[in-house]
């Protein structure tokens, strides 16, 4: 194996440690202490923000964090009520809105036939500014979804460029376990249970994952000592075409 093959294989596995060990904290003896974590100004991943003000704050805020557990509580079963329908009940989306606008056809005929005029049967329309903003607001996250891969690519920072294809790998990885539906639900899920259960354990989490990271280090500096470092080095050199 040449020393080149040698300092790729270290630099990469460095990158990553380097870079959980960046995003933490650090503690003044390198070790991990629990009953400095809730002391501490700086939290998980240096953010100096509440997590209502790192989701960003407003309604939206609210309602991943359980501020109104009315509203919380129906949005999270919508979602489980429309992926039990396509899922387990094996119902499609063509399937389902036929029916709906069937029962609505129905509601209104018998509606106008027992009305003293047709004028006083409600007709339904949804709002333009609706579809409006729904595909400015998903536009607006797949841009800056798109943005930040191109910055990570661009930055020429190893470490973030390896989390980044680690990142998208897994995704793929889970997309080969589930369907497409079954993903966007259990991304919605997390969405809406690991902010609330994270904020409401902050200092237990936060202690969990130094103690993990000290526990990589420890790892990390074993199979440094014990395998990299007696890894022999090649001796090739290259010489220059004449």
């Amino acid at each position: 194996m040449s020393e080149h093959s040698e300092n790729v294989t270290e630099k990469i596995m460095g990158s990553i440690m380097d870079t959980i060990a960046d995003n933490l904290p650090k503690q003044k003896s390198g070790r991990f202490d629990p009953a400095a974590v809730s002391d501490k100004v700086n939290k998980l991943f240096g953010r100096q923000q509440s997590l209502h003000g790192v989701l960003g704050g407003g309604k939206s805020a609210d309602v991943l964090l359980w501020r109104n557990k009315k509203i919380s509580s129906s949005v999270l079963a919508l979602a489980t009520a429309i992926w039990i329908f396509f899922e387990w009940l094996d119902y499609h989306f063509l399937t389902i809105i036929s029916f709906a606008l069937v029962l609505g056809m129905v509601v209104q005929f018998v509606w106008s036939n027992f009305a003293s005029r047709s004028s006083n049967v409600p007709r339904v329309e949804l709002p333009k500014e609706l579809f409006v903003n729904i595909a400015v607001a998903v536009g607006a996250q797949v841009n800056k979804f798109l943005g930040f891969l191109q910055d990570v690519s661009c930055e020429r920072n190893l470490k973030h460029f390896v989390l980044a294809i680690v990142g998208l790998w897994a995704a793929a990885v889970a997309g080969s376990w589930f369907n497409f539906l079954t993903v966007i639900y259990i991304g919605f899920v997390c969405a809406h249970t690991l902010p609330v259960l994270y904020e409401k354990y902050e200092d237990q989490v936060d202690s969990f994952l130094y103690s993990l990271l000290d526990l990589l280090r420890d790892q990390y500096k074993k199979l440094d000592s014990g395998v990299l470092s007696r890894i022999p080095k090649g001796n090739m050199k290259f010489k220059k075409s004449e």
